[in-house]
């Protein structure tokens, strides 16, 4: 038989899980409502707070941010190397890896 503490930890940990998950998708839905307003600190706002729910997210599931990190950078060079559409268009990746190398 578990102590009852640990129980009462793993019970706690899932609740937070589903209220990071749900969280999440009301940060897309404001995402989507900033973007109604074209306003760019109301967007920025709204997209700052998906990232950081992400962030938040990987660390209940395990998941360092260091790893996270590392996985964004990794999939910038992958796509890059694929030649995704706003790369070949626009450049995006290129300039989103330049800044990730900065930091």
């Amino acid at each position: 038989m578990k102590p009852r503490g640990t129980e009462l930890d793993i019970t706690k940990s899932l609740r937070a899980i589903e209220w990071l998950k749900t969280e999440l998708l009301g940060a897309v839905t404001l995402v989507f409502r900033a973007l109604t307003k074209n306003r760019d600190d109301i967007i920025a706002d709204a997209l700052a707070q998906v990232i950081l729910i992400v962030y938040l997210l990987g660390g209940r599931l395990g998941i360092g941010f260091e790893t996270l990190a590392n996985k964004l950078s990794h999939m910038v060079q992958q796509s890059i190397a694929d030649g995704h559409e706003l790369e070949v268009w626009y450049g995006d990746l290129t300039a989103l890896k330049e800044y990730l190398n900065k930091r």
